[in-house]
């Protein structure tokens, strides 16, 4: 009876060991993949950071741009239906 008992937590204590073993490697791997998700995070921020100032004016003087070109076309839609001239031949062919 000593000897079951003794086979038992032996046997236990190794599958808590091998399940300990495989959680340390997944620690470990999960802990790489941390290291490395900061690592690109970083290199990814400091290139953003790193945008050379010409190239951030001529990024803004474009959405200025884009910004002044929508205004034109949200200002000027009335005036262009207002300034066409009503085509009388075509209302005429459709009294008829």
């Amino acid at each position: 009876m000593t000897q079951s008992v003794s086979f038992r937590i032996t046997h236990t204590a190794e599958d808590v060991a091998q399940t300990l073993t495989a959680l340390s490697q997944r620690l470990i791997k999960i802990e790489n993949r941390l290291e490395s998700l900061e690592l690109q995070l970083d290199r990814q921020s400091s290139e953003t950071s790193a945008m050379p100032t010409d190239e951030i004016e001529r990024l803004n003087q474009v959405d200025r741009m884009l910004t002044d070109c929508r205004d034109l076309l949200l200002h000027s839609e009335p005036q262009l239906l207002e300034d066409t001239p009503v085509d009388m031949s075509s209302e005429q062919d459709l009294a008829a």
